[in-house]
């Protein structure tokens, strides 16, 4: 599929008006429910590896980051309110990576839907995303999660043990990072 096709596909199923009467196969996780299990690359700089606690594989599941909680946001290139928010989720990133009790204990991640690597990595570059960015390209993990429009955030318990109890699940909405952060830190375990 040529740059350009993409780019339509891309931005009719993910920022057209009529985006709520698109049928998912499967329902959105809720709150209470499990996230899907999903498998992703690495993340290629050795920062968000280290980040991530994912040093040396090559692919990785969510349950193998070493975190006890997860913030997941599903995202497009194209998305305008995705990229009316970036620096909200970037203030957000500083936010937990500045308090030390936050630190360790929760990491957060984007996952580009209908977007290729190279896509995640200009949406990357063009808003200084701080945090790792991950390409779905054929939409497999958007379909996973109930084709949710975008921006999307998930909150995730993480347990190596077990499956990731979702604890926050909500479209859109992270206009103050502080608001955001306040909305989940009560919620983390």
């Amino acid at each position: 599929m040529s740059y350009f096709n993409r780019f339509i596909l891309t931005t009719l199923l993910l920022c057209a008006v009529g985006a709520e009467s698109l049928q998912a196969d499967t329902a959105i996780p809720a709150v209470g429910e499990n996230f899907p299990t999903i498998e992703l690359n690495s993340p290629a700089r050795s920062a968000h590896q280290q980040y991530l606690g994912l040093e040396g594989v090559e692919t990785f599941t969510l349950g193998q980051i070493k975190a006890e909680a997860l913030i997941v946001t599903i995202f497009s290139m194209y998305c305008p309110h995705c990229q009316r928010e970036a620096p909200t989720l970037n203030a957000f990133y500083e936010r937990i990576e500045s308090d030390t009790h936050l630190r360790e204990r929760v990491k957060l991640i984007g996952i580009g839907a209908g977007n290729s690597d190279f896509e995640v990595e200009h949406f990357k570059k063009t808003y200084n995303v701080l945090f790792p960015l991950f390409a779905d390209a054929d939409f497999d993990i958007h379909q996973k999660i109930g084709e949710v429009r975008t921006p999307y955030f998930f909150g995730i318990h993480l347990d190596p043990q077990a499956k990731q109890e979702i604890f926050y699940s909500q479209l859109g909405g992270a206009s103050d990072a502080g608001e955001l952060l306040e909305a989940l830190v009560g919620k983390i375990k």
